[in-house]
């Protein structure tokens, strides 16, 4: 397979990254200091509310980067490898810790939906929470799928 030809993929998990990037650095702490106005006798709720988002920040660019890993696997012909099954096993494990990490900061996401008075933020939360859980089960059938293949493959490469 020609190099390049997972190009706009590569492109695309980049440019996954970067709006969660901004979250990251714009969003997140505005959220954290109206948190803290908002329960002055609980700020720590602020750090914790910082340490949960940030905590699952991580998770999500390392399967982005497992990601681009299980790309350039197939543009160097290495996507029936075991390298390829380690990949979405990691990519899987990272959507679990993700929505794990979601569920633990729910009551953040319920108290800032009971001084605002908006619902609908309980459901981005719990939006993230099935969508990591979707990608972990999606992840997992083609870690099964893929690992099928490759000993269907290794049983064909012994019996010629």
């Amino acid at each position: 397979m020609e190099r390049g030809t997972t190009l706009f993929l590569k492109a695309a998990v980049i440019f996954m990254g970067i709006p969660v990037l901004a979250l990251c650095v714009f969003l997140v702490p505005e959220i954290a200091n109206f948190i803290a106005e908002s329960y002055p006798d609980h700020a720590y709720l602020k750090y914790l509310f910082f340490i949960d988002l940030y905590a699952a920040a991580i998770p999500f660019y390392f399967a982005l980067f497992q990601a681009l890993k299980l790309l350039s696997y197939i543009d160097h012909n290495k996507a029936f490898s075991e390298l390829s099954v380690r990949v979405l096993k990691n990519i899987k494990f990272c959507a679990i810790l993700i929505s794990c990490l979601y569920v633990a900061g729910m009551p953040f996401f319920y108290l800032i939906t009971q001084k605002v008075d908006a619902p609908g933020i309980m459901v981005i939360g719990l939006v993230i929470i099935f969508a990591s859980l979707v990608i972990a089960v999606f992840a997992a059938v083609l870690q099964r799928l893929l690992q099928e293949a490759i000993d269907i493959k290794s049983e064909n490469d012994l019996t010629v």
